[in-house]
Parts: structure tokens; C-alpha cells; sequence
């Protein structure tokens, strides 16, 4: 019997997961099916409720429902669900719903996998501090990048900045690369990085991002969360003569990371891809 999967958010029809997540069933022999639903703006719980009751067996979340889906899976959560505070794939089994963040885990197979950009050792600046920025912090000083935080309210990075150096402590695969916070974009004037992430929301209204001239140090990588078209950041970057990387890749490898999490089967991710770029 096949198994059903869906992704949820409002708005959704945009969603290119339907399309991923088939060309991983293909490929794998597996048997599922995937759609797109659209939740009301206050109906998301009823909407995964719905989904149970029918007998699926799990669901992606997108935007705005991350934060509730944290909130409706909170009894049973990843550590890096937790750590992110956000959820965006739910497993649901006979009693229980795991709760999940694959976000993390698929900026870095992309950035590490398809750029064969190392993140050992680079100075990364993260610019945002909303859920996108918490879904992947983490997963990026488990990789011994040296982050600097910056976004438009400057409490919201001094908070992800300290979180960030508490989990040194608590987390024994993290190195002892202090995180840091920049009050504001004037700040980064005179410094350079060799990644910088644009996790903010700016490539929804096309709006500039106040980076200094300067700032890519040779061979940098400028990477924007963003797919389907180029943001003024990518843009900036490309002038600046950094290499300019979308989110497409992300969110492949997301869900991939969300299929293994259901399935117990990893798809090759590249082929897919590829497919989406054509």
C-alpha cells in the first residue's frame, strides 16, 4: 500500500517538494506519494490531525508553521529540533510524532558536498537571526567555522550569539571557536570572510543588504538561502568576485535528509538537482 507524505505551509502551490520527493521515490523504488497542502493560518495543528487521522505517515513543514510545529511535536524532539527551535519535518507514528530540523544539515551537504567548499576553519558571517539563521548556526560550528552574526536588530544576534557560545559547553562536538556578534553592518567595515550566508528575509523584496565593498576575502563563497532567482545579495557578491551559491541545493538536501529520516534510504541528491536546474 502506498505510503503518503505531504508538505505543509501557506503559501505552498510554489513548492518544488512534490517534485523532489518523487524523483527520490523513482530513484529509490520506493512507494509513496507526496502533495502540497495549503494550512489555513490558524488551522496548522488541525491540518496535521487531519493528515494522522488518514493514515499518513509524516509531512514537511514550510513556512510560517516551523515555530508550531515545534510547539505540536514539543513531547518528542531532535536534538537539533531543539537547538534550532523550529521544526520542518514531523514523522508520525503509532502514538507519538518525532518532531525533527533538517535545515542544518542541508545547507552543509550542500555548501560541503556540491560546492567542495571546506568549512573547517573559514570565517563564516551568518547575516540574520530569525528561525532560518537558528536552523543552521548549530550545524555550522559542528563544522569548526568561525561565525559572526549580524542582523538588522542587533538583540536578536546578541541572542543567537550567546546561545551559540553556551552550546560550546554543553556540546562535546563543537570546537572551541567562540561565536561573535556584530552590532550592526557599519561594524563590518575593514573585515573579510571567507563564507557569507544570507539567511535573512531581504531576497523576498529584492531589498539591499549594507555589506561593505571588501568584505569576500579570495575564494569566498556567497551563499543565499533564496532559489529561483538572483537577490540583490547574489548580485553584490557576484560584482565583488565571490563564487554565488542559491538555496536550491538546500532544499534538496533537506529533503533528503527528511526521506532517510521516514524512509531509512539516503537518495543521491546531484541527479535531482541537476533536474531542478533544467
Amino acid at each position: 500500500m502506498t505510503d503518503r507524505y505531504a508538505v505543509i505551509g501557506n503559501p505552498i502551490s510554489h513548492s518544488k517538494s512534490p517534485q523532489i520527493h518523487k524523483l527520490f521515490a523513482e530513484q529509490t523504488g520506493q512507494d509513496i506519494s507526496y502533495e502540497a497542502i495549503a494550512a489555513p493560518l490558524d488551522g496548522f495543528a488541525a491540518t496535521v490531525e487531519r493528515l494522522r487521522k488518514e493514515g499518513y505517515k509524516g509531512c514537511n513543514v514550510t513556512v510560517p508553521f516551523k515555530f508550531e510545529a515545534f510547539k505540536y511535536a514539543q513531547l518528542n524532539l531532535s536534538d537539533r529540533a531543539q537547538v534550532a527551535k523550529a521544526v520542518n519535518t514531523l514523522k508520525f507514528n503509532d502514538e507519538t510524532v518525532l518532531g525533527d530540523n533538517t535545515d542544518g544539515a542541508g545547507l552543509v551537504a550542500d555548501i560541503e558536498r556540491n560546492f567542495c567548499f571546506v568549512l573547517q576553519g573559514k570565517r563564516t558571517l551568518l547575516m540574520g537571526a530569525g528561525g532560518a539563521a537558528w536552523g543552521v548556526a548549530l550545524p555550522l560550528m559542528e563544522k569548526g567555522t568561525h561565525i559572526t552574526i549580524v542582523n538588522r536588530t542587533e538583540d536578536k544576534a546578541f541572542e543567537l550569539a550567546v546561545f551559540l557560545q553556551r552550546s560550546i559547553f554543553t556540546n562535546h562536538t563543537i570546537q572551541r571557536n567562540t561565536p561573535t556578534f556584530s552590532k550592526g553592518y557599519s561594524e563590518l567595515a575593514g573585515k573579510q570572510f571567507d563564507l557569507i550566508i544570507n539567511a535573512t528575509s531581504a531576497g523576498l523584496t529584492d531589498s539591499e543588504i549594507p555589506l561593505p565593498s571588501g568584505i569576500f576575502a579570495p575564494g569566498a563563497l556567497a551563499y543565499d538561502m533564496m532559489y529561483g532567482r538572483e537577490t540583490p545579495f547574489m548580485k553584490f557578491a557576484r560584482e565583488h568576485g565571490a563564487q554565488v551559491a542559491d538555496g536550491l541545493g538546500m532544499l534538496v538536501e533537506q529533503a533528503a535528509e527528511a526521506f532517510y529520516i521516514w524512509r531509512g534510504v539516503r537518495p543521491e541528491t546531484a541527479p535531482v538537482i541537476a533536474a531542478l536546474r533544467t
